[in-house]
């Protein structure tokens, strides 16, 4: 693997090179080769002269993902090295500035690069010896780096110079190692126990315990307090099963049991009719299963949302003076609603916003101004959960007729 002088290698390697390929020809004798930016490379000679200038480096990322094979092992882990490309252009200058000893040159240049396409290792150590990059087990190889009419008018616009006759090339890959150690982790010595490996199951189904829904009754689309919910899954027997509840604003989850009667695809559970304990919301809810001499195993999360309950609606028939004015309509809830919790009466079509309630309470008060004579049905919303409005009981389904006000 190549250290950090890999890049200067290359160049003194494609130096020598070129040097060696301008040597080949007598009419070429006194051809210097430098590795200058164009815009000074040239300096006032007026020999013969190819300039060799390295104007981009970028990363090949096919050898940028993974170690290089052989310098780790199975359940090791490597640093990837750093891949470059290196991109050249080559510059040739005639003698005197005369164009046909710099085509001479050129021709000379290109045809030496075509029949050289691997840098050799014996080149690569004699051009720098402080590098291990003849070492590297990826060659590297010259290609010709066809440069658009555009692309060159863009590079000699950027080199702040007149354009001179140029062949681009690129060089790769050129394979940097990184420092950082590599993890290389003690053997394994046996794998589960009595070393037998891994358990295979012959079908689809995971061979840990899933929830894959929730069914709530009657079709509801939010559970209440009360409610039997049935959790279809698999593998969820055991000696002891339990459902965890858990809320954002709850400090610690809700455990509790499962119904008797469950089995390894489905178990029941009965949410406590607890309104001080339990608040609207969205809960999440996972299954822990506890078996004799085995670790406690959890499934994973489903959503759940709980909805608000109205259970009573004080007066159900409010009058309004002259049929325009306040309507003053008083709810009780269950679960209480906290103090925290955003509440709302949807009175037909309106939304009407809960009176002040600073404590956790079963009773909400709310104030429709200039309020209409007519049928309303209402619903509560408590953090956008309503309460249930239609029955899905029945066939085709229908609103609850217990939800429904009469303003006078």
């Amino acid at each position: 693997m190549s250290a950090p002088s890999a890049i200067a290698t290359v160049t003194s390697t494609l130096r020598n090179l070129l040097t060696q390929a301008a040597l080949e020809d007598p009419e070429l004798l006194d051809t210097t080769v430098t590795t200058q930016a164009p815009a000074i490379a040239r300096n006032g000679n007026e020999a013969n002269q190819l300039n060799l200038f390295l104007f981009s480096t970028s990363v090949d990322t096919a050898f940028s993902n993974s170690p290089i094979p052989g310098q780790v092992k199975n359940g090791e882990s490597g640093i990837p090295p750093l891949a470059l490309v290196l991109r050249y252009m080559i510059t040739a200058y005639g003698r005197n500035d005369d164009d046909v000893s710099g085509h001479r040159l050129m021709g000379r240049s290109m045809s030496a690069l075509h029949d050289h396409p691997l840098l050799g290792r014996s080149e690569i150590q004699a051009a720098l010896p402080d590098t291990d990059l003849h070492n590297q087990v990826e060659r590297v190889r010259i290609t010709p780096n066809m440069l658009s009419v555009d692309d060159m008018s863009k590079l000699w616009t950027s080199f702040q110079s007149e354009y001179r006759l140029s062949a681009g090339y690129e060089v790769s890959v050129v394979l940097i190692e990184s420092t950082l150690p590599s993890k290389t982790p003690l053997p394994v010595l046996k794998r589960g126990e009595d070393d037998q490996g891994v358990t295979a199951q012959p079908d689809l189904i995971p061979p840990f315990p899933a929830i894959t829904e929730i069914v709530l009754p009657n079709q509801q689309t939010g559970a209440l307090l009360g409610d039997t919910l049935m959790l279809n899954g698999h593998h969820l027997d055991g000696d002891t099963v339990t459902v965890r509840f858990n809320h954002p604003h709850l400090t610690n989850p809700i455990d509790v049991p499962a119904l008797v009667g469950g089995g390894e695809v489905q178990v029941s559970v009965q949410i406590p009719n607890d309104p001080a304990n339990w608040l609207v919301g969205f809960y999440s809810v996972e299954v822990i299963i506890t078996k004799a001499g085995e670790q406690d195993r959890t499934t994973n999360v489903l959503p759940l949302p709980l909805a608000p309950q109205i259970l009573g609606i004080a007066p159900p028939n409010p009058v309004v003076p002259d049929g325009l004015g306040n309507a003053t309509l008083t709810l009780t809830t269950n679960p209480q609603v906290r103090s925290e919790q955003r509440a709302a009466l949807l009175l037909g079509e309106r939304e009407v916003l809960a009176e002040n309630h600073p404590l956790q309470t079963d009773t909400l008060v709310f104030v429709a101004e200039d309020a209409s004579a007519g049928n309303f049905h209402i619903r509560l919303r408590v953090d956008g959960i309503d309460s249930l409005l239609v029955d899905r009981s029945v066939t085709p389904p229908t609103f609850d007729s217990a939800m429904e006000v009469i303003i006078s």
